[in-house]
């Protein structure tokens, strides 16, 4: 099991699979290894994160537009309610209108 602090992402199915922290320090290494995994994804397990900050938010809102389709979120870590509130965001990730 990875400590708090640490953070990764891996493909399982038709999911990117998230664990630990997606903290601001971790975003630019979770996106380069995001995507290679990304094509095709339709979901984002997000039960094993630990932490989520504002940069966060930014990456799974980020990968999840990306293909235009939206993206389904397994999972409800502490702060992404609040934060996609704060940023007017659906529960796909997509600007709500």
């Amino acid at each position: 099991m990875p400590a708090p602090t640490d953070a990764g992402v891996s493909r399982d199915g038709d999911a990117l699979v998230f664990t630990g922290a997606l903290l601001r320090a971790h975003v630019p290494a979770l996106w380069q290894a995001a995507q290679p995994l990304r094509s095709g994804a339709r979901r984002f397990d997000v039960r094993q994160v630990s932490k989520l900050d504002s940069a966060g938010l930014a990456l799974l809102a980020e990968l999840g537009v990306a293909d235009g389709d939206g993206i389904a979120i397994d999972g409800l870590p502490a702060g992404l309610a609040e934060l996609r509130a704060a940023y007017r965001l659906d529960d796909q990730l997509a600007f709500a209108r």
